[in-house]
């Protein structure tokens, strides 16, 4: 509690350092009531009644949020797999084995496409606690989007006020391509068909395109036998790799402090 309170994020929550001491040490038991604990006095000081937390990783933890939270809801973006490849590679958020750095942009998706499974298989366990938003479908058609989760979360949720009042990211983008944050070509959707060359656009596909299919996303490029011999290896290999990172990170000391991966779905 010590350590917290000294921290930036204990700082921006604009808490009374003795008030969630006292009910942290005399009601917390684990991760799920310090976290209900605290967002729950963020949101009784700022008048409303429901809070959230965001944060691709959770797509790991679903389970034990749900056994330590056990009134969690959750929503699960998806985006384009190969729109978040350009972003997470741009960023060099997910490091790729020694052998394959000249290929950062599939192992990205290969990443997304791992933890996306997860999940989708997660979610499956979760019945009618979990959603999925398409993030194209959420700009595109953002008040059929809203609807959905409106009824989801059964709280009204009001697409003017939403923009009339936002904050943060919803204000100011939160993107890898700082380039266009401000300017009437901001487009986060299909930015892959942009940027990247035909035999770019070829490679991710081959990684990850029966999940981009199942999810509802058209391939671009036509696959054609052994032109990507080396991605399907990495196919097999890489879920395996983050396994074993993911393993390590959370059951032993020094994968904690040395997992420097990290996925942002940024826009």
């Amino acid at each position: 509690m010590e350590i917290w309170l000294r921290s930036s994020m204990y700082r921006i929550s604009h808490l009374e350092g003795e008030v969630i001491r006292e009910k942290v040490v005399n009601h917390c038991h684990s991760a799920g009531d310090f976290l209900r604990l605290v967002m729950g006095e963020v949101a009784r000081l700022q008048r409303k009644s429901r809070w959230a937390v965001w944060g691709p990783d959770n797509l790991l933890y679903m389970r034990q949020i749900k056994n330590e939270i056990p009134d969690a809801l959750f929503i699960h973006m998806i985006r384009d797999g190969r729109d978040v490849a350009i972003s997470m590679s741009k960023e060099g958020w997910i490091r790729p084995l020694p052998w394959d750095r000249k290929r950062n942009l599939v192992v990205a998706a290969l990443h997304w496409r791992w933890k996306v499974t997860r999940g989708m298989e997660a979610g499956k366990t979760l019945g009618p606690d979990y959603l999925e938003i398409n993030f194209e479908k959420l700009i595109s058609q953002p008040q059929d989007a809203i609807a959905k989760i409106s009824s989801f979360i059964r709280n009204d949720l009001d697409l003017a006020q939403i923009r009339e009042r936002c904050l943060g990211t919803m204000a100011d983008p939160n993107t890898s391509f700082l380039e266009e944050g401000h300017s009437r070509e901001f487009s986060p959707v299909e930015r892959w068909r942009r940027l990247l060359s035909v035999a770019e656009q070829g490679a991710l596909e081959s990684a990850i395109g029966p999940l981009l299919q199942h999810l509802g996303y058209e391939l671009a490029v036509q696959q054609k036998e052994g032109v990507y011999l080396t991605n399907r290896i990495m196919h097999h290999l890489y879920p395996r790799y983050f396994d074993t990172k993911q393993w390590l990170k959370v059951n032993t000391i020094l994968g904690s402090l040395t997992s420097v991966d990290r996925m942002h779905l940024s826009q």
